[in-house]
């Protein structure tokens, strides 16, 4: 745990007591401060405070004497409208911030000169965040990783100059950040998303921007036009990292082709070609992005290389769950839109694609370009009617509804195929919600039914 001295002898209101808004009032606690916290969920706050942390209905709290209010990144705090926390602190003058703030203050006053890495995007930056400690940690570093990835940013150990956080940060975490300065500050990539919650496109590049802004050196994916053109706002201390999809090249970037990622000057850093949890070039982006930040932060060539080649990947994305003869089955339930799919069927070909849920906008239109390469798809959930209208005629579907159908299904046609390598995908370009909690749940039962194949 991170005590938060910064506030030490003040009292702070906090408002979500989730599994990080817990650690964050224990983490408050700890370091002097008067903690009120408070949650619309009872049992929340009957956990609070059994965990001993003082609670109260913030409604009926007097505001004049709070120093911050910490606010949970899943309560609004703009779009579509402010939650009514937000209103009385505005209406106080009292500063809303959140946890991954906290820790920037703390470690500015513990160890300013401590190693933190913050990586954001709108795809891949589990991902990337994952595969960076696991270089780090391999080549025998000190490595702290979580922020939105799962475990709360106080729940880690304090900042030190021996020390690296590597921590992934979502839009909502950013905006409740203003003091952001990581070592190293990471942009993957913008594609829209969220909008609900920040209300424009322009408004939500803005968020992830900032991120950069704060940054000592900024690693720039700058394969869509929003992230190239904050590239172009950064004058100095930038690392761009480009994946070709035709001949162009961007002469002053980390660049990756054929698997292999060179320098602006084409020396040859790192070879991802072969490695499993590495397929796809939204994968070689990871691995530059890996790539650039471990040489920032010393480590040599053979340890980069030995740490890619040993990375296991991270569940429910694109993860190789098992094979039954030729067929290999791959559960990306992380894939909750056609952008993410999108990667999954630009890694395969001959693929038995199981998709649908709860749709989001677009449906699997923007992925025509690429049924070529899918064999039959099963459709499961709400958005099967949808997706069949648009999968007419060009590529054959099986109407199944659940997994429990659809596994079976694709297992069977993909082995009687004749297929030199047949890939079961669920990558399903929605959200979980209309037959599951969320994605971990349903790629988790995907998992059990592939293991329970004859």
């Amino acid at each position: 745990m991170t005590p938060v001295t910064v506030f030490e002898g003040q009292k702070v209101a906090l408002f979500g007591l989730g599994g990080s808004g817990l650690a964050t009032a224990t983490a408050l606690k700890a370091g002097g401060a008067e903690v009120v916290a408070w949650d619309d969920n009872a049992d929340s706050v009957a956990r609070a405070r059994d965990a001993g942390i003082g609670t109260q209905d913030l409604r009926e709290a007097d505001w004049s004497g709070f120093a911050a209010l910490v606010l949970s990144p899943g309560v609004p705090l703009t779009h579509p409208e402010p939650h009514w926390t937000v209103r009385l602190a505005r209406e106080a003058g009292t500063e809303i911030i959140g946890d991954i703030e906290l820790f920037c203050r703390e470690r500015r006053v513990r160890a300013p000169g401590a190693p933190f890495v913050a990586i954001t995007g709108t795809n891949g930056k589990s991902t990337t965040t994952a595969l960076i400690a696991h270089v780090l940690a391999q080549a025998g570093r000190d490595v702290q990783m979580g922020g939105n990835i799962g475990t709360a940013i106080l729940s880690l150990a304090p900042p030190d100059a021996a020390r690296i956080h590597v921590i992934e940060m979502s839009s909502f975490q950013i905006d409740l950040t203003p003091g952001l300065d990581p070592t190293v500050g990471v942009l993957m990539n913008i594609t829209p998303d969220h909008l609900d919650r920040h209300g424009t496109m322009e408004q939500y590049a803005a968020i992830k921007e900032r991120l950069i802004s704060g940054s000592g050196l900024a690693v720039i994916g700058i394969d869509d036009g929003p992230s190239r053109a904050i590239a172009e706002r950064r004058a100095s201390d930038l690392v761009r990292v480009h994946v070709p999809t035709g001949d162009a090249l961007c002469a002053d970037a980390l660049t990756v082709r054929d698997g292999i990622v060179r320098d602006p000057e084409s020396t040859a850093l790192a070879d991802v070609t072969g490695i499993g949890s590495l397929r796809g070039a939204h994968n070689w982006q990871n691995a530059a992005v890996a790539v650039a930040v471990a040489r920032a932060l010393g480590l040599t060539g053979e340890e980069i290389q030995a740490g890619l080649s040993s990375f296991p990947g991270l569940p429910h994305r694109m993860e190789a769950v098992g094979r039954r003869g030729a067929v290999l089955f791959v559960n990306d339930s992380k894939a909750t839109n056609a952008d993410s799919t999108e990667k999954a069927l630009t890694a395969f070909r001959d693929i038995h694609w199981i998709l649908g849920g709860k749709a989001k906008e677009g449906g699997i239109f923007p992925l025509v370009p690429y049924f070529q390469r899918v064999a039959h798809a099963y459709l499961i959930g709400a958005a099967s009617d949808a997706f069949a209208a648009t999968l007419e005629g060009v590529v054959p579907y099986t109407r199944c509804e659940t997994l429990e159908v659809a596994v079976p299904k694709a297992a069977e046609n993909a082995a009687a195929s004749g297929a030199p390598e047949p890939v079961v995908l669920l990558s399903p370009a929605c959200a979980s919600y209309d037959q599951f909690r969320n994605f971990e749940i349903r790629g988790d039962r995907f998992r059990e039914l592939v293991q329970a194949l004859p």
